[in-house]
């Protein structure tokens, strides 16, 4: 399906004029500073230079005073604290962190993980009897529980309390707990709003530090394993979380988690890597953290992340990553099958969405396959299973669709829901599943424009290959770590030609071009198929993205081209 092309609006003059005044600051990288917000010399230095000095209070979290005086209590009294957490990468990264830090200052507190088939996403019954029967007295979850009201209402009547720390919006009424910690929170003045629930802990964490005076330094230890959670969680990297990705990113790649050093050492298959990404974090160590979860149990991941003998680690490294090989297997399987019931589907054509169904696919990739499935039709879409009794989907959605409203305006249909604009979970009777289907398509039809069903590839700037000088492109990778928020800047350079060396690596085309300082390689994904006009000399528009790669350990400039068209 061709993609639309769309330029990002360009900031006013006299903020680019103000911007270009900036030492270092030249007129491209003007307009993506002020692209993403950045005013005046002062925010551009907080940008370019994020120091963990520029964090917030955490006592201005609502519930914050309350949690801490009430671990400070379970402390003192030699209370059993469980850490409680949901098993996808947000969930294992943030019990990691929390426990970890924890038990330096309490030797009575230990993790519970749901089982995804048993139990299902955030707060179980059999998780809290499980801390009843085993005499604990305090129970912190995170990433999940602010919803959990008749559950954590159960808990207190065993004699449980909570603290919950989440991030997911509330529903109208917050659970009887302790505290809750959740920065989206109506009547919560806390100023920044995006944190992951990984981060949330952290924030708890960080005020225990405070209230008790306990040395910082053995929570900053785990930033590596918080910036984990921000790439994979895909929560805006701006603000406090730009900050936390900077700072554990940085520590990523000079004294990394044991866990998380040997689950990257794995993935990479033994090369060299002088320096780390967020792109490496979201595409090899998300995946196989959260393979955990999806086919065994996600204990296999805080057994990893947790763990400081690097022998053991390595082989719980092994493990996930032969797990995650069973799981990019069983999703392709599952997305063919998928891909062949959309198209036999009679009216498949003229729906606007996707609605897919079949019992006996696995739980755990299925919100893997509704992204797959979005790339092949670009349409709203989710994937339904058999979980127990019930039937259990996933949702992905298109560019400039709410998936989470469409699905709350079929809620009639469905037992329970949860999530995000682009993302959400569900849960229905087996009997409403075509019901559901036609009435969710109803919703689409009527509330999705045109536009959104169309990929649309936004960059940021035209851009002369001429400008990847030195300077230039020192600049453009300080504005680094990428993600929601500060996108990878994406460029688009017009009537481009190869220098006649072009060659296919499977789907994928490696390209030359001269840019008036040399020769810049580039790699079109996916774009195979336009070996031949390359090589016929045709001039190319392409949209790409500038990185840098490792080649025979050394660094090198390539352009990253995520789409190409012929020229005018």
């Amino acid at each position: 399906m061709e993609k639309r092309w769309i330029q990002r609006r360009i900031p006013d003059a006299a903020l680019l004029d103000g911007l270009k005044r900036i030492p270092g600051v030249s007129g491209a990288l003007a307009v993506l500073l002020g692209q993403r917000g950045i005013r005046d010399f002062d925010e551009a230095k907080a940008f370019f230079n994020p120091e963990l000095s520029g964090l917030h209070d955490p006592f201005l979290m609502a519930g914050m005073e309350e949690a801490v005086d009430r671990i400070g209590l379970a402390i003192n009294k030699g209370e059993k604290i469980l850490v409680y957490g949901d098993y996808d990468v947000d969930g294992t990264t943030a019990v990691s962190v929390f426990y970890s830090f924890l038990r330096e200052h309490h030797d009575r507190v230990d993790y519970y993980i749901p089982d995804r088939y048993l139990e299902g996403y955030g707060i179980s019954g059999k998780g809290i009897e499980t801390a009843r029967d085993q005499g604990f007295s305090l129970m912190v979850s995170l990433d999940c529980g602010v919803k959990s009201v008749e559950l954590i209402r159960q808990a207190k009547e065993w004699g449980i309390d909570f603290i919950v720390c989440d991030h997911h919006q509330p529903g109208e009424q917050l659970p009887p707990a302790v505290a809750v910690l959740d920065p989206k929170r109506k009547d919560c003045s806390y100023p920044y709003k995006e944190l992951s629930g990984c981060g949330v802990g952290f924030k708890l964490a960080q005020a225990l530090c405070m209230k008790y005076d306990w040395d910082p330094e053995g929570l900053f230890r785990y930033l590596d394993l918080l910036a984990v959670s921000i790439a994979c969680d895909i929560v805006e990297i701006r603000g406090e979380n730009r900050i936390l990705a900077y700072q554990g990113m940085k520590k990523l790649n000079s004294n990394p988690n044991t866990g998380l050093k040997a689950l990257l050492e794995i993935a990479f298959a033994g090369k060299e890597k002088k320096r780390y990404d967020v792109s490496d974090v979201l595409f090899y160590a998300g995946p196989r953290i959260n393979a955990a979860g999806r086919l065994e149990h996600a204990y296999g991941a805080v057994d990893l992340l947790i763990e400081q003998d690097e022998q053991k680690a390595r082989e719980f490294a092994s493990r996930l990553h032969t797990t995650n090989d069973v799981r990019k297997e069983l999703e392709a399987e599952i997305t063919k099958a998928a891909i062949a019931q959309c198209n036999s589907m009679p009216g498949f054509d003229e729906m606007k969405s996707t609605v897919v169904y079949h019992p006996e696919w696995n739980k755990g990739v299925i919100g893997i396959v509704a992204s797959r499935l979005v790339e092949e039709f670009y349409r709203p879409t989710i994937v339904l299973t058999r979980s127990g009794e019930k039937v259990a989907g996933s949702a992905r959605s298109v560019q400039g669709f709410d998936i989470h409203a469409a699905i709350e305006a079929c809620e009639q249909h469905l037992l329970q829901f949860g999530g995000h604009t682009h993302a959400a979970g569900l849960t229905m009777e087996p009997e409403r599943v075509d019901d559901f289907r036609k009435a969710f398509d109803e919703v689409v039809q009527a509330s999705i424009r045109e536009e959104s069903l169309q990929p649309i590839v936004e960059f940021d700037l035209p851009l002369d290959l001429g400008t990847l000088q030195p300077n230039f492109v020192k600049n453009l990778l300080r504005m680094a770590p990428f993600g929601p928020g500060n996108q990878n800047p994406l460029f688009v350079s017009r009537k481009v030609k190869d220098t006649g060396m072009a060659k296919n690596y499977g789907e994928h085309l490696s390209l030359n071009f001269f840019t008036g300082a040399g020769v810049v390689g580039g790699m079109a994904f996916f774009q195979g198929q336009h070996l031949e006009e390359v090589k016929q000399g045709k001039l190319f528009d392409i949209c790409y993205h500038i990185d840098l790669t490792e080649f025979n350990g050394k660094e090198r400039l390539q352009l990253r081209i995520v789409d190409m068209k012929l020229a005018d």
